[in-house]
């Protein structure tokens, strides 16, 4: 299908050669200095200890890390031997399943940060001498960038290491802001019509982005904000987790089997709820987006609600389509980087912002905080796009399509920039509950709707 429609121009092409090698330096700074504060902040027993079978010890994650970065950085882009081909089978993630990590001759924490720190070196001794263009894995200094988001997507990783993690708080941020729109309403009409899904300029997006094609999507209607702890909180004290009517089998079978109650870290106490956040024990604050639930809790609220989970292309037309000029934004706001008034990224903050704290972040339509705070849960399974081309290896995306995966769009609290635009796909399977992830709700249209 041929796109009527255009989409956001490449933030990179107008750049000159070292002012695009200087964006992915300070890319690859930003995430290393977010490794080393996550790693540093516990002891290394908390580094090689296992907090969960869920998650991989934290020293595991870092030297991970590195090996990633020696492969495509120092080796095929800076065409050096290996420095450790040694290790290249134990960080390998498709070889070894997180639960087995622990019993690895993993490399220790100081050697682990030696590692990563001789091949920081080599990389950004790599990014000096690499053609930005006339091969597509350096074109816009794509490699770093692609390295960059692997690490902070694995500093997400991390972060969700250490929710799990026992013990008392070692991470410490301030608080996000306040709610600071007026009166909005609850839900969003997004009229029928094309858009452009997906990307093909996007300097930085990942295989699974792209290509950009058109796509109609029907008349429907989105809530205007994530779906709230206190909005969540109903569902539960109505007895929702009890009541097979709004649980799909699949969803209803697991809730039965391990036992859920409530969203993942949550405990009723005489008042109310609570929940354990980084290692503090706090009341469940009502105007936050939940997070911590599953696909299946997602889609049981929402046909509790008497309404649905987004599909994917749904939450994309509302994210980024413009429907003055027609075209397709990189964010929700526009072609501009966020910032801190744009959305709640990056671990500036702990937690999930109240409804209502990012006004500028919203979109056209007037649909907020679709960037930030929590993943939010999508109905569709996970696919290529028409077009697909794995790049620049199959292990990335193409390995994990299928019903197993759902999509999950617009990043939590715990992602960071780089790794976040209004293209970005994550996916996971409909289970997980210890990731970032929460939620907002869409309908069809009622009959006289436009």
């Amino acid at each position: 299908m041929t796109a009527v429609h255009i989409e956001s121009p490449n933030p990179l092409a107008e750049l000159a050669p070292e002012d695009v090698r200087a964006h992915a330096a300070a890319a690859l700074a930003r995430a290393r200095e977010r490794t080393a504060a996550l790693t540093d902040a516990v002891d290394d027993d908390d580094l090689t200890r296992q907090h969960s079978k869920l998650m991989s010890p934290l020293v595991w994650d870092l030297a991970h890390i590195g090996s990633q970065e020696e492969i495509w950085l120092v080796r095929d882009v800076g065409g050096r031997e290996p420095l450790r081909p040694d290790i290249d089978d134990l960080y390998d993630a498709f070889q070894h399943p997180r639960a087995d990590r622990p019993s690895l001759p993993l490399l220790g924490p100081a050697e682990a940060r030696d590692y990563v720190g001789q091949v920081r070196a080599k990389a950004l001794e790599a990014l000096d001498r690499a053609p930005l263009e006339g091969r597509r894995l350096t074109a816009s200094a794509f490699a770093f960038g692609m390295v960059a988001q692997h690490e902070q997507q694995h500093d997400e990783t991390m972060l969700a290491t250490h929710q799990l993690r026992k013990g008392e708080p070692v991470l410490h941020a301030p608080a996000p802001p306040p709610c600071r729109t007026a009166a909005a309403p609850a839900e969003v009409i997004v009229p029928a019509g094309p858009f452009v899904m997906g990307t093909s300029v996007e300097p930085w997006a990942l295989d699974n982005e792209r290509p950009a094609h058109e796509v109609h999507v029907d008349g429907f209607a989105i809530d205007t904000f994530p779906v709230t702890n206190g909005q969540y909180t109903a569902f539960l004290d109505s007895g929702g987790y009890t009541d097979r009517r709004w649980w799909s089998e699949a969803g209803w079978a697991y809730l039965k089997q391990h036992g859920i109650a409530a969203p993942r870290f949550w405990r009723r106490e005489a008042g109310g709820w609570w929940r354990t956040r980084f290692g503090v024990y706090e009341r469940v604050p009502a105007d936050e987006p939940v997070v911590h639930v599953s696909f299946h809790e997602a889609e049981a609220y929402a046909a509790w609600a008497g309404k649905r989970l987004p599909t994917e292309a749904e939450w994309e037309k509302a994210a980024r389509h413009d429907p003055v000029s027609g075209r397709s934004r990189r964010y929700p706001w526009g072609d501009a980087d966020p910032t801190a008034e744009h959305a709640n990224l990056g671990q500036r903050h702990l937690r999930p912002a109240a409804v209502g704290a990012y006004p500028r972040g919203a979109s056209p339509l007037g649909v907020h905080q679709l960037i930030g705070d929590v993943w939010e849960w999508t109905s569709s399974d996970f696919a290529g796009y028409p077009g697909f081309t794995a790049f620049p290896y199959r292990e990335y995306s193409e390995v994990f399509f299928g019903p197993e995966y759902k999509v999950l769009r617009g990043g939590s609290f715990g992602t960071d920039p780089v790794a976040i635009r209004g293209t970005f796909r994550n996916w996971d399977y409909p289970i997980r509950r210890q990731i970032f992830a929460g939620f907002r709700c869409a309908r069809d249209l009622r009959p006289g709707e436009v």
